[in-house]
């Protein structure tokens, strides 16, 4: 009952900040004009998004850290290398989330910064990561418990958590492309994790862990307040490469790479499905998909984009639900 009472605590605090910065912050996005340019590529029927208020994801991270701060100084939780790995990656990507979007908007155009840029930046929060988790007894090993198999693998290490890191922020952000998909699907993923966090018991300050996961669950229920359709804010940027971010180290603190695949899976196959969209089209000039990534291809087949939402957060559940059973029960 304890940890019902912990983890139900820890998103209604989020949940409660979230509401109240986002009464405050929509306001002032509108007023400076942090609005989302929409491209005439996609669906016409996003062109009446064109102008919505963009870098809602600090209705997340905003509360998640307060939340953190609360129950640091209460004496709830403490601040272990993990927590502290963790909280970094979440707040780095964050900004160098809010840099691109700046630029949008600035630039009144979706191109940001450099491909380059950004990777040279993921690359030196990877380098900060494996550096403070090998400093604290980190092994850099890969495991898989139902193979029973230990690999080990040196400093390529590293590679695998700024693989992890560049393709889970990646995935999150080609996802975040309808009113309130991303956002869902990440409520899902977060809870999944806080779950099998709680009974990483073997990891140091997984309690920790897991309460991050809980509050920033309850702070993007509060941010779905104001971006499931018609939103009235998205996320950006900013908020998509957080959350992958987070996401990604999480699976990796927990040495639950593989269930990443799982609890991230919907993620995954839209990242796929551009990804196949894109060779076809260099390779042999034809299109798999009406358009990519896939939730396009359903909004161009004609499918509502609140329906599409749904049948994806279902999707996201039932993989999650899965990976949890792999992860605690088995």
């Amino acid at each position: 009952m304890l940890i019902l009472a912990k983890a139900a605590m820890a998103m209604m605090l989020g949940f409660v900040f979230a509401i109240l910065i986002g009464f405050v912050l929509i306001p002032f996005l509108r007023k400076i004009k942090f609005g989302q340019s929409v491209s005439l590529t996609i669906n016409k029927r996003h062109l009446k998004k064109n102008g919505t208020p963009t870098m809602g994801g600090l209705i997340f991270i905003i509360p998640t850290i307060l939340s953190l701060l609360f129950l640091y100084f209460r004496g709830s939780i403490t601040f272990n290398h993990n927590l502290v790995i963790l909280i970094f990656v979440f707040l780095a990507y964050a900004v160098l989330g809010f840099a691109d979007d700046y630029l949008k908007i600035k630039l009144k155009n979706n191109d940001g910064l450099s491909i380059g840029t950004k990777f040279l930046c993921q690359m030196g929060i990877a380098l900060v990561f494996f550096y403070i988790f090998m400093k604290n007894g980190g092994e850099s090993v890969l495991r898989i418990t139902s193979l029973d198999l230990v690999i080990p693998l040196g400093w390529t290490f590293g590679l695998l958590i700024l693989f992890l890191l560049v393709g889970t922020t990646n995935a999150v952000n080609i996802t975040d492309g309808l009113d309130g998909l991303a956002g869902g699907l990440s409520v899902i993923a977060f809870l999944a994790f806080g779950i099998i966090s709680w009974n990483t018991t073997w990891m140091d300050g997984n309690q920790d862990v897991a309460i991050f996961c809980f509050i920033l669950v309850g702070s993007l229920l509060g941010f779905l307040f104001y971006n499931t359709h018609p939103a009235k804010v998205f996320m950006g940027d900013l908020g998509s490469l957080a959350l992958g971010g987070a996401l990604a180290t999480i699976a990796i603190i927990t040495r639950h790479e593989l269930s990443l695949a799982l609890i991230g899976g919907v993620f995954a196959i839209e990242a796929l499905s551009s990804l196949v969209q894109l060779v076809a089209i260099l390779k042999f000039n034809k299109r798999i998909f009406k358009k990519a990534p896939l939730h396009h291809h359903f909004e161009e087949m004609g499918w509502e984009e609140t329906d599409i939402v749904k049948v994806f957060w279902v999707a996201g559940l039932i993989l999650a639900m899965l990976a949890i059973t792999y992860g605690v029960w088995l």
